[in-house]
This record gives structure tokens, C-alpha cells and sequence, in this order.
């Protein structure tokens, strides 16, 4: 369904932010101090001051997205009655998990519990236990668990599910300033104030693209040392900075269809496959028992933990991890919102619930469960001591202390380094080509972004990716980086909340648009169906 009109670069969104992309990427060249001291300033405001939007957003997106997926509003099909899905299910949710944050999931599954329980920055200082303890094991798993499953993937699909909800069904513009004119009418379509969303869009996600690049960096140049004894450098990081744009920029070149749909299909087996090895060489038992236990935990403290301050659980654990986690999901937001609605015609919207918040969510505790749930149990026993690979190496040297342990290292070792190539390629392939869409005038969502933007888009975030990476370390090895994606959380978080008020105006209150929606309803008796 094209939108009549001539794609055209829109200069209003174009030019403001890739200017100031541009800044960050001479500031970073020419004084990267000045560059991550004010990416710090940004990072402890926005979390201090606004902790407790961050938290109130999360806990009431989880609300909305819960509340549809069992309403009636469930049943309205993307597209109308009979639209049909251009991808199978399995490609949809392998698009979804990989396009989105799958990178984080490999990333942290051993390292994030590991710091927890080993209290390694002070993350459990504040609690009444002792660090390596099986009482911090269950605090950290049932932590992980939280940081990683259904309150995060519910800020992903509040804003993907209003932006083909409004796209296909209420024909407005492909657009994410399209997701808030529920809330403010003909203004939403003000020139001037759909560019200031669009830009402020663009900026949250190429800094939180380059951040979690960046991080890829640290954590890919890590695993290549421990296992080949290559030393990190920016060397290293500039050889695998390449090696991953390439990738990256010939998938988004080569379209939607083709390129992130492959992409993403091989890195979803790989997943498949670890969970898999882990399961067979893993203490299977022990996993069980700590996940199961760590669910409960988790359920018992939900509400304590969805609105806890620095003050009560302490800055290590709230501030640079569960609240710096949700700026993260806030900065993807937007352009992850253009990318789902992309890939989810012809879904209701329960199916698109599913695809997009229920299995990545599952898939996100099983994860975390299986890796963490091993690498707890090796650290207690005295199998290994990730800890100290952590205190000596940084926040994400466990993984390959982890890895080397397991039979097949030699294989699995680098099947992982290919993994986590492979993840931040599908990830800044669906980002890159997003931005290039939200910098294009009268373009639909079946439509492909113009070629030369994917291309200078791409090589912008890898640019700024791999200086924060290779200048910008800190106490974690990689402060500089969460800075950075903290101060792109930031520049859309008021944004988020009229999205969020949107979606409950038009699926929950109904004073929007009660009739349309109910009139699809009546169509679809059966609810989900293809």
C-alpha cells in the first residue's frame, strides 16, 4: 500500500540530525573527554531526576499491552479483515528477537547475574543477604529475569503496535509523529513538530545503536583475546568495526525481504542451537530448581522492584542497571515501533503481541535461566571464578571465561563471536534502514528506504560506535558507552508518554475511536486467525 507522492529526502529531519551526529562524531575525535563528560552529565540527570518516570512508563506499558492482548481490541487485524501476513511466524519472531535486543541477551546472560550475586559494582549492597550465597543466586537470576522479559519488550510493542495500528488501519502517515495524534490532533501533523519528533527519534536511536555497538566492540575484541590471545586494542576494534558495517550495510542494501530476513533466520538457529548444547552439558538440575525458585522471587518482589529508588535499592543496582536498561528500551523504541509495524502486516493485534512482547519475553527467561542459571552454579561449586574474570577484565569478560569452560570451546567459541557479528549486524541493518525510512518523505511501510542513506547512516553509528569503544572505558570498561545510550533514552522519553497516553486513549478509553475499532472486532468472531 504506497502512499501517492514522490519519495524524497526529508532535509527538515535530515539535515538537523545528522548535523549533530556529526558533532558527536568531531567532538569524540577531537576532545572524547568533553564528548563522554557530556554524555555523563545527561546519563546521571535523566536518571536521578526523572528514575521515577522511567519506572511509572515501564510498569503502565506492561499494563496496556497486557490489557489488549486479552480485550477485544486483541482481534483487530493489522491491515483490516483481510489483509495477510506477508512473513510466517517463525521468520516474524526470528525478526523480532534478533532485529531487537537479542545482542543484550548474550551479552549479559552470564555476565548480569555473575555481577549480581558477586556483588561485583555493589549491586547488592543494599540487600540483607551476602554476596556469593545461594540467597544472592536467586536474587540474581529472579533480577535478570526482570531486567530481561515482559516489562521491556512491552515499551517495544506499545510503539510498534500504534504505529501499524494508525499506518494500515487509520491510513496516517508511516510515521511515529502518526502514533500521537490521538492525544494531540491536527498538531501531530504540524510540519515543524513531526520533524522535531522525527529528529529526536533518529538521535535517540543512532546513539543507542552506537552504544550498544560499541559495547559489541568491547565484548566481541574480549572474546577474541581470551580465546586467541589477540590483545584488545583499537587496532582490533577497528578491523571488527569494519567487518561488522560491511555486513551490516550490504544486508540493509539488499532489503527487508532478502538481507535481515536471512540474517536473522541463521542467527535464531544459532540461539536455538546454545540453548540446546547448554541444556545437554549444563547442571540441568540445578537449572530447574534456581530458575524456577528465582520466578517465584522475582513474582513476590515485582511491584517492590518495578518502582525502586537508588535510595532503597541502592545506585549500583538501580540506577546503572535496571533504569539504565529502560532508557535503553525507551531509545530503541521509536524506531524499533517503525520496524515491528514493518514486519507485522496482516497480524491481529494479539498475534502481534505474541510475536513481539509474550515469545521474546519467554525466550528472554529461558535464556537467562539456562546461561546464568550454569554460570552461578560453576561459580558457587568452585568450577570457575567469573567473578574475579569480571573484576579483573570488565563487565563483560564472563561470557568467554564461561564459554572456554564448556566441552567444544574451541567450536563454540567462535561460533559465539560469529553469533554476536551476526546480532549487531541484523540489529543496526533494521535500525539503519529505519532511520533512512523516518528520513524519507512519502514512503509506506512496504516500501524500501533510499540505498545512500543506509549507507551514510551505517558508517555514522559505526564511526561513533567505535570511537566511544575504543576511547570512552571507565570503571566497567565501558562506561562512556551506557552514557551515551542513557542520553538517547533521554531525548525520547517525553515523546514515549504521549505515545503510551495514545494507545490507552484509542484501545482503552475508546473516546478516539471506539466504532472503527469495534466494527474490525465484529469481523474477526474467531479472534486469531489467518
Amino acid at each position: 500500500m504506497s502512499m501517492n507522492g514522490k519519495k524524497s529526502l526529508n532535509i527538515g529531519v535530515f539535515i538537523p540530525a545528522f548535523v549533530i551526529v556529526l558533532i558527536a562524531v568531531a567532538m569524540g575525535i577531537i576532545n572524547n573527554d568533553l564528548l563522554v563528560k557530556v554524555a555523563k552529565d545527561i546519563f546521571y540527570f535523566s536518571l536521578s531526576d526523572f528514575g521515577w518516570l522511567y519506572q511509572l512508563l515501564s510498569v503502565s506499558a506492561l499494563g496496556v499491552v497486557g490489557y489488549i492482548s486479552f480485550s477485544k481490541a486483541g482481534n483487530i487485524r493489522l491491515g483490516g479483515a483481510n489483509a495477510k501476513p506477508r512473513f510466517s511466524m517463525a521468520s516474524n519472531f526470528a525478526m523480532a528477537l534478533t532485529g531487537g535486543i537479542a545482542t543484550g541477551v548474550v551479552t549479559y546472560s552470564v555476565n548480569e547475574p555473575i555481577i549480581y550475586m558477586g556483588n561485583i559494582y555493589g549491586e547488592i549492597s543494599n540487600q540483607s543477604f551476602d554476596a556469593n550465597t545461594a540467597e544472592a543466586a536467586v536474587f540474581a537470576i529472579a533480577r535478570s529475569f526482570h531486567n530481561w522479559s515482559f516489562i521491556p519488550y512491552a515499551i517495544y510493542s506499545v510503539v510498534g503496535l500504534m504505529i501499524g495500528y494508525m499506518h494500515y488501519n487509520r491510513k496516517k502517515e508511516f510515521s511515529i509523529a502518526s502514533t500521537i495524534s490521538p492525544v494531540l490532533g491536527n498538531k501531530a501533523q504540524n510540519p515543524v513538530v513531526r520533524s522535531f519528533i522525527d529528529i529526536i527519534s533518529v538521535l535517540a536511536i543512532a546513539l543507542g545503536l552506537a552504544s550498544s555497538l560499541g559495547s559489541g566492540l568491547a565484548l566481541i575484541s574480549s572474546g577474541i583475546e581470551a580465546e586467541y590471545g589477540i590483545a584488545s586494542s583499537p587496532t582490533t576494534w577497528l578491523v571488527l568495526t569494519l567487518i561488522i558495517s560491511a555486513i551490516f550495510i550490504t544486508s540493509a542494501l539488499s532489503g527487508l525481504k532478502r538481507g535481515i530476513k536471512y540474517l536473522s533466520s541463521l542467527n535464531a538457529y544459532i540461539f536455538y542451537s546454545f540453548v540446546v548444547i547448554l541444556l545437554l552439558v549444563g547442571p540441568i538440575s540445578y537449572i530447574f530448581s534456581l530458575s524456577v525458585t528465582g520466578l517465584g522471587y522475582w513474582l513476590d518482589n515485582f511491584f517492590l522492584w518495578a518502582f525502586d529508588t537508588k535510595e532503597s535499592g541502592g545506585e549500583a543496582l538501580v540506577t546503572w542497571w535496571t533504569l539504565f536498561d529502560w532508557s535503553i528500551w525507551i531509545a530503541y523504541a521509536p524506531l524499533m515501533g517503525l520496524f515491528l509495524a514493518r514486519i507485522s502486516y496482516g497480524r491481529t493485534l494479539r498475534e502481534f503481541l505474541i510475536v513481539n512482547w509474550v515469545l521474546p519475553s519467554v525466550f528472554g527467561i529461558v535464556w537467562f535461566a539456562i546461561w546464568g542459571g550454569a554460570a552461578i552454579k560453576w561459580q558457587l561449586d568452585g568450577t570457575l571464578d567469573l567473578v574475579k574474570v569480571i573484576s579483573d577484565n570488565g563487565a563483560v569478560a564472563g561470557l568467554w571465561g564461561f564459554l572456554q569452560h564448556l566441552p567444544f570451546s574451541a567450536v563454540l567459541v567462535p561460533l559465539a563471536i560469529v553469533t554476536l557479528i551476526i546480532s549487531f549486524s541484523t540489529a543496526a541493518d533494521s535500525m539503519s534502514s529505519t532511520i533512512a525510512t523516518i528520513c524519507t518523505k512519502n514512503i509506506s511501510a512496504d516500501e524500501e528506504s533510499p540505498k545512500i542513506q543506509k549507507v551514510i547512516w551505517g558508517l555514522s553509528i559505526s564511526v561513533i560506535a567505535y570511537i566511544m569503544a575504543a576511547f570512552g572505558g571507565g570503571a566497567q570498561g565501558l562506561d562512556g558507552i551506557k552514557y551515551l545510550a542513557a542520553a538517547g533514552g533521554f531525548t525520547v522519553l517525553f515523546l514515549f508518554v504521549l505515545i503510551l497516553a495514545s494507545c490507552i486513549r484509542v484501545f482503552i478509553t475508546k473516546n478516539e475511536s471506539n466504532s472503527s475499532e469495534q466494527s474490525e472486532a465484529n469481523l474477526l468472531p474467531g479472534g486469531v486467525h489467518e
